[in-house]
């Protein structure tokens, strides 16, 4: 009963949207309170999950998303994005360009959250894909493909490395036999995947994408952009002080001074800040640019992406679902299973995942319920670590409305809500079945 409810609002929320042409936020909140009566929440308390919800989602996303999407603004009003673009081009060219696409995806990926590598790679994929005369989604692919694994599979993120500890196993490992699962997850889910898509739906693939969130495109002159470096230095800078503060994080002790100073700038919304001041002197003040027109280009930017904000806020219905037991009821299904501890780990996952929407809840709570079949096999076992890996690829299955990453990739590509379920939907369900599949190859010889 419990999972036909979540099926009833999910079913509920695509009517509206797509036979109302209702507002998506508003067509959120509906279904939450719809599905928050159906699950036999308290009347008192319906209104202040979704309340915690919207707010929960909001204050992690709201201030990475403004200071990124200013920071992607300078960077592209100042032909930075420009001058990354035709260096890559130049490097790579055409026939490789997707190989460029994701060893800067995986990099970024090893540092940031899915959200903020999303805001800080896109601009910049979206003048190549203009350069090369190619659709957006043909470079999208493997990037989203990337971030994704990177945030499933790999330590410092927070899912792996909270359910390494819960699961006992070694970070060490865990992030070795994760770069080598993800190297194939990553071709199948990327160029793999986004070759099948081009022949079986090429209507996603177009090139003449409006995308407001972006802003408009400029030409430039290569001469008159900033030069390669200090572009890179600064669409970079978030990842090297969130990247500098997560090594040191490992080999300073945790109550060290130093650490701890690197551990503030380091953080996620301070790192963006800074990286925002230090763009308004690298692609602003020293290009002779006031300060009047550097403030309506950040102004500018945050009117971009305001519709976006309420839609990702959505996170009532997350908080709904877990507020109504649906993730206790789904781990219930397999307290008392026998079938393999990493096929049990992926599944308990995927469907925690489908239900809740959060790639982290999902992953955390999966976790909470294996953690007895990893302890058969003792500490730091092989075992243990094939399951974190398990975990990590079942919590990206099947990303639909309920996740804030499925409207994300829906508003920043320009899609319909029946081309994000065709693509996003199938992509995210893709990557975890090549994860899974991966984890189990790498069983076979460790």
């Amino acid at each position: 009963m419990p999972l036909l409810i979540v099926l009833i609002g999910v079913i509920i929320l695509i009517f509206m949207i797509v036979k109302l042409k209702m507002n998506t936020f508003v067509g959120l909140v509906i279904t939450s309170f719809i599905v928050g009566l159906l699950l036999g929440l308290p009347l008192t308390k319906i209104a202040q999950t979704i309340e915690t919800g919207i707010g929960g989602q909001l204050g992690h996303l709201a201030i990475i998303f403004g200071f990124g999407s200013m920071l992607g603004k300078l960077v592209s009003d100042a032909g930075g994005g420009y001058r990354i673009a035709t260096t890559l081009i130049n490097k790579f060219g055409r026939r490789w360009i997707q190989v460029a696409v994701i060893l800067a995806s995986f990099i970024i990926g090893l540092a940031l959250f899915f959200e903020v590598g999303l805001v800080v790679v896109l601009p910049i994929i979206f003048i190549i894909a203009r350069e090369l005369d190619m659709p957006l989604m043909y470079l999208g692919i493997p990037m989203v493909a990337t971030l994704n694994v990177t945030h499933a599979f790999l330590p410092p993120h927070l899912a792996p490395t909270a359910i390494t500890d819960i699961l006992g196993a070694n970070l060490g490992h865990v992030l070795l036999l994760g770069i080598l699962a993800a190297i194939p997850t990553i071709i199948i889910a990327g160029p793999v995947y986004n070759w099948v898509l081009q022949k079986v739906y090429p209507r996603v693939y177009r090139k003449n994408i409006d995308i407001s969130v972006l802003g408009e495109y400029k030409e430039f002159k290569l001469e008159k952009t900033p030069k390669f470096g200090i572009s890179v230095l600064t669409a970079m800078m978030p990842v090297i002080l969130i990247a500098v503060a997560t090594i040191c994080s490992f080999i300073f002790p945790k109550n060290n001074p130093v650490n701890e100073f690197i551990q503030f700038i380091g953080a996620p919304d301070l790192a963006m800040l800074l990286s925002l001041i230090f763009a308004i002197f690298t692609m602003g003040l020293w290009r002779n640019k006031k300060m009047e027109e550097i403030s309506t280009a950040l102004a500018d930017s945050i009117k971009q992406i305001s519709v976006m904000l309420l839609i990702i806020g959505g996170g009532a219905f997350k908080q709904v679902l877990v507020d109504g037991g649906i993730s206790k009821y789904i781990s219930g299904l397999f307290a008392q299973t026998s079938i393999s501890p990493i096929l049990a780990a992926w599944l308990i996952t995927a469907l925690l995942r489908m239900s809740l929407g959060s790639s982290t809840v999902a992953a955390m709570t999966a976790a909470g319920l294996v953690v007895p079949m990893a302890h058969q096999f003792g500490g730091n076992s092989i075992m243990a670590t094939l399951m974190v890996l398990a975990i990590g690829a079942g919590s990206v299955f099947c990303g639909h409305v309920n996740d804030a990453g499925f409207w994300m990739i829906k508003e920043y590509f320009g899609l319909s809500l029946k081309e994000t379920l065709l693509s996003w939907t199938t992509l995210t369900s893709v990557l975890a079945l090549a994860g899974l599949g991966a984890v189990y190859a790498i069983s076979l010889f460790v």
